[in-house]
Order: C-alpha cells, then structure tokens, then sequence
C-alpha cells in the first residue's frame, strides 16, 4: 500500500513512468493535471550522439473523467537538440506513446476507451430500410498530395453515420456490407447512391434485392453541369477565349443556373437578351431547356407518369439537332432511369449523407486533419455514429 502523496497521486493518474508536477482545479469543476515524462536523455536520432536540453514545451491533451470530473492533462515535454552543426537532426520534442500520439490531441488511453466504446456498442444501429454511401477525402499524402479518399456508410432514415471504410471503389463499399449478419442486409429496401458507377456495382454485388435510388440533388448538378460545358465550348467558339466579365454569356452563367421559378422578370429578361447577343446558333438556349426539363421530374407527384415523361425526355435529348453535350446528358438519364424513377416510389435521397460528410469535415478542421485513418474512423463515428454514451463506464479497453 502506498502512503506517499505524491506517489499515490501518481498511481491515480496511471500513466506509468511520469513525474506528477501538480494538479490544478479550473472553473466548472474541472481538473488540469501537469505532468513530466521521466524516460531518459535520448542519443541524437541522426549522429547518435548526446543531445543538450532546450527546456519545455506545454502541449493540453484531453484526458479521461476522474471521479466524474473532466481531466485535461499539461504534458511538459522535453526539447532536444544536437549540438554537433553538421548534423542534420537539429532540435526535437520527446515522444512517449504511452501518454499520447505524436500530434495528437487526446491521451492515448483515452483514444482506447472511443474504441473499446464502439467495439462494447452492438446494438449502435439496428435495422436500416434506405441506406446510402458518399465517398469523402481523406488526406492528401506524399510530395504529390495524392488524394486519399473513404467511404462513409449512412442510414439516411435515421440520419446516422454507420461507418468509414478507406477508398471509394466498389471492393471497399460492398467489403464492410459483406461483414454485416444476413438478415440486417436483407432488411435494406433503399440503396441510395449519387450516380456512381463504382457504388452501383457494389449494390448489385451485396444488395441485389434494394432498390437503387439516383440522388435528386446529383441528378440535376449533372443537367447544370451540361448547360455549363455547352456555355463554355460555345464561348470559345464564338470568342476565342475563356469567359470574361463583359462577355454575354459569362454574364448569365450564375442565372442560367437557377431553378427557372426562382427567376424575377429582370432575370428572365436578362437571360433572353444576353443569349440573343451571345449563343447565335441557340445550343446554351437547348441545354438550358433540356435542365429545366430534367427538374420537371421531380415536379410529377404520379410514378406512372412521371417513368413516361422521363423516357419521352432522354430520348428528346438525345436528338442530332441538339448539341453534343446534351445528347450525352439523355443517354445518361436513359441508362439511370431506374434509379432516377424509384425516387417516386421511396423519397429518399443522399441529403442525410452529405450532412454527415459535413460534420465530418467539421471534425477534420478541428483536427487540423488526420493521417491515421483509424483515429480519423473513431473520431467521426463517436461525433456522428450516436454511440450509448451510457456503456462508457462499463468498458475496460485492451
């Protein structure tokens, strides 16, 4: 038994091998507990030599409750340098992966107990009638920034982050289904996805029983998309260069973009008069047309009716007379249609799952960013995942 205080401090705070320099109470009831690391002086990772002391540097990391009262812990690390000039291993901070990661903002043990959280909470979602995936970025690796991009899994009925997966290709999206019991796939009526062919043939492969739903937002970003390339490719015909302030179609490129009912008289004016001046042959004035017809789908409250208008329309598009452009805009709609029309039937979209990626990307600001995806993966299903927060002082993480 001890019965030195300081000692018995530090058997409280339980980080092992760490000097106990003070605890502090703040406002609230909260607890700032410092610590100093007692490893010894390190030899210099370039030369091998010994290094001198620079002093401390105070790094906050989030620690875990003590006795029901929040705990930050004031790590004072060391700073090192090599006093030999012609090595290149300059100065340097200690690192102890026993108390916290190297940039990281919460103490190991801590970290371990999200995890252990998510492991101990099987029953964190149940069944799930629509889901939907959307793929995010990542991390931009290496000298190149190569963009490292995941996959996030929603239930957009229930508006919850089930999980992240790396990678956004069809294996890394139909892999973490394939892991899931039988009967939860089989319980899946909606497979929503934003027109991606990777995502469609993931569906295909596990969920061959949903029904796959187009997103509605994506389906119409796809027609304001054409109606930009004809805008573009007609401006450098005409012109010769790139959109400039004072040319016609530049001028409109912003309204040629908005839903026509959301347009005031003066736009609409505008619109005429600036394609008359700047669109002699009529091609921006047909895919323009051709976008405010792809948003008369979703207008049609009968399914019947609105399958019927939607095979009549990416036939009409895919006329010769109309610019290339738009002629690809109705092949495409031709090949999706079913997925486009089954949001007649389901009303379900991907707006839960870009919520989602918003609030994931609030978490990656936070951070600053992430390279581990495992701690990246913690971090956004215990903000997003809605976690029982009530098991967390039932679990003992490993």
């Amino acid at each position: 038994m001890e019965t030195d205080g300081r000692r018995m401090c530090e058997v409280l705070v339980g980080l092992g091998e760490v000097d106990l320099v003070g605890v502090e109470e703040l406002v609230g009831g909260r607890l700032r507990v410092t610590i100093r690391s007692r490893r010894p002086r390190p030899l210099c990772g370039g030369c091998g030599g010994r290094v001198w002391s620079k002093g401390d540097q105070s790094v906050g990391l989030v620690d875990l409750p003590a006795f029901g009262r929040p705990v930050r812990l004031l790590w004072l690390k060391r700073r090192w340098m090599c006093p030999d000039r012609g090595c290149g291993a300059g100065s340097f901070v200690e690192q102890d992966a026993g108390i916290g990661p190297e940039r990281g903002l919460l103490t190991s043990r801590a970290g371990r107990w999200g995890e252990a959280l998510l492991e101990a909470d099987i029953d964190r979602f149940s069944q799930v009638e629509a889901v939907g995936v959307d793929e995010t970025l990542f991390w931009r690796e290496g000298r190149w920034k190569t963009k490292r991009w995941c996959t996030s899994v929603v239930d957009v009925g229930g508006r919850q982050l089930l999980d992240i997966v790396p990678g956004r290709t069809a294996e890394s999206a139909d892999g973490w289904f394939k892991n899931q019991p039988d009967g939860w796939c089989a319980a899946i009526r909606w497979a929503v996805l934003d027109m991606s062919g990777p995502y469609q043939v993931a569906y295909d492969r596990v969920l061959p029983h949903a029904h796959q739903v187009a997103d509605p937002f994506h389906v119409v970003r796809l027609a304001n998309h054409c109606v930009d390339l004809v805008r573009r490719r007609v401006q450098n015909e005409t012109l010769g260069h790139r959109g400039r302030k004072r040319d016609p179609l530049y001028r409109i490129r912003k309204l040629l973009n908005m839903a026509h009912e959301r347009l005031d008289d003066r736009g609409k004016n505008r619109i005429q008069g600036l394609l008359r001046a700047g669109d002699p042959y009529g091609e921006v004035r047909d895919a323009w047309y051709a976008k405010e017809s792809v948003r008369d789908i979703y207008q049609i409250g009968d399914p019947k009716l609105a399958a019927e208008f939607t095979h009549q329309l990416s036939g009409d598009l895919q006329d010769r007379s109309l610019p290339p452009e738009t002629q690809r805009l109705g092949r495409t709609i031709a090949r999706w249609a079913t997925q486009i029309l089954n949001w007649h039937h389901s009303a379900v979209t991907n707006g839960p799952t870009e919520g989602l990626n918003n609030l994931i990307k609030r978490i990656k600001r936070t951070a600053f960013g992430f390279r581990n995806f495992a701690n990246y993966r913690i971090r956004a299903l215990l903000y997003a995942g809605k976690p029982n927060w009530k098991l967390l002082t039932t679990i003992t993480p490993r």
